[in-house]
């Protein structure tokens, strides 16, 4: 490894990413200083059971986060864990941090995995006290006591935070409108066939989503609020949550004066454009060799893998961090998975009876698999990452037999 084991490394982000980074750098052999700081009062913890598991109505009252590791863990492996501090600025010529309380911390080599934050609707009456949003285990806290049955919901925003809490309302015996600016949900990161598929599911499981809808107001209402919305129709609820997506934490890195587009740019390494500081997690813009593309994720994968792979890289380890995008969904009894890149398709090959429990559809361009989506199959999902992670031609016909084992595709090991 090429970072002298004297050397000490910072790591600002305590989240999925941040510890993971540090559970690496340590179990990859650094030995220097080794710092975690976070600005939550909790230790790293996974996100995703936030709006899965926590929200179902046998979720039960006590709601712990899914730690990564206990806290007495990172003591243990002489890592200091610094919670509930912010770093407000980056001296970058002085190789050091300023933080919320004035404390300076020194770095030689500095690791953001500054994560990000729900996006915030910007309309009158945004600040509403019924008004939601679902990033942290206080926001899941908070929407959990709101799920009571017999009451309204109004979610704005058919992502998948959006229809995961419709889905888990609706299921605690609540009235649920969803409202979407686009045509169908998950337009931003589905096919339309898949879009349309959880319309229907919706809408059979009683919710009513509307879709082409803007918001334009949320007014004090009977209920507790009243959503106006584009077509001049007023939704009344006694909760509304919002999830229109995130935005990356990169003001940190753009004050340091760090390239930034919608993410910090890194490579595939995590570095950027200051050889001392490295970048990983949701909140970067990295290049990803398999695609041929910088993409930004905000997804469990990508937090779990990511900064392993960086914080490898910041140790002198030459591989790239190359893996294929995936995330799922859990709703109404279905697993949805979805891999890599299904919109640089130019065929669609489908195995099974569409939309059905065991089914999965590839997408290929020039004969090679770049994306999949799957229903309550995780089998085949876990061949379709493969295969297109492979980045090699495919038998088009074999591929849409059922009959014919999915993992005979698979290029022979040299």
């Amino acid at each position: 490894m090429s970072v002298a084991t004297s050397a000490a490394i910072v790591v600002v982000g305590a989240g999925h990413a941040g510890g993971r980074a540090v559970e690496t750098l340590r179990a990859a052999g650094h030995e220097g200083p080794l710092t975690l700081i976070g600005s939550e009062l909790h230790p790293p913890y996974e996100r995703p059971p936030l709006s899965k598991e926590w929200l179902q109505p046998d979720s039960g009252a006590v709601l712990a986060p899914a730690f990564l590791h206990p806290v007495d863990w990172y003591a243990g492996r002489r890592i200091e864990l610094v919670v509930g501090r912010t770093v407000c600025a980056i001296e970058r010529d002085r190789h050091q941090l300023v933080l919320d309380d004035g404390a300076m911390v020194r770095y030689d080599r500095l690791l953001l995995t500054t994560g990000a934050r729900a996006r915030r609707l910007a309309i009158p009456g945004a600040d509403n006290p019924h008004t939601f949003y679902l990033r942290d285990v206080d926001d899941a806290k908070a929407i959990q006591t709101r799920l009571r049955a017999g009451q309204c919901l109004v979610v704005i925003g058919a992502g998948l935070i959006g229809l995961e809490i419709a889905a888990a309302a609706i299921r605690r015996g609540m009235s649920v409108t969803v409202l979407e600016y686009a045509e169908r949900p998950l337009a931003r990161i589905e096919p339309p066939e898949i879009g349309q598929f959880f319309a229907t599911l919706h809408r059979d499981q009683g919710v009513e989503l509307r879709t082409g809808i803007a918001v334009e107001a949320l007014e004090a209402g009977p209920k507790g609020v009243s959503v106006v919305a584009s077509t001049g129709d007023h939704y009344a609820a006694d909760t509304v949550v919002v999830g229109i997506g995130s935005t990356p934490n990169t003001d940190l890195a753009e004050h340091a004066g760090l390239e930034v587009d919608d993410g910090i740019l890194v490579d595939a390494w995590g570095r950027t454009s200051d050889p001392s500081i490295y970048a990983a997690g949701d909140a970067t813009r990295h290049f990803n060799p398999l695609l041929g593309m910088p993409v930004r994720l905000e997804t469990w994968h990508n937090a779990e893998s990511q900064p392993v792979a960086v914080a490898r890289a910041m140790l002198g380890d030459e591989r790239r961090y190359a893996e294929v995008p995936w995330f799922w969904t859990d709703q109404f009894g279905f697993n949805v998975q979805m891999a890599g890149m299904p919109a640089q398709g130019d065929l669609a090959v489908t195995r099974g009876e569409p939309f059905t429990a065991g089914f999965i559809r590839f997408w290929l361009r020039h004969g090679m698999p770049v994306g999949a989506v799957a229903l309550n199959n995780g089998r085949d999902m876990r061949v379709a990452r493969q295969l297109i992670a492979a980045r090699c031609t495919v038998d088009v016909g074999a591929l849409a037999d059922p009959l014919r084992d999915v993992r005979t595709l698979l290029p022979r090991r040299q």
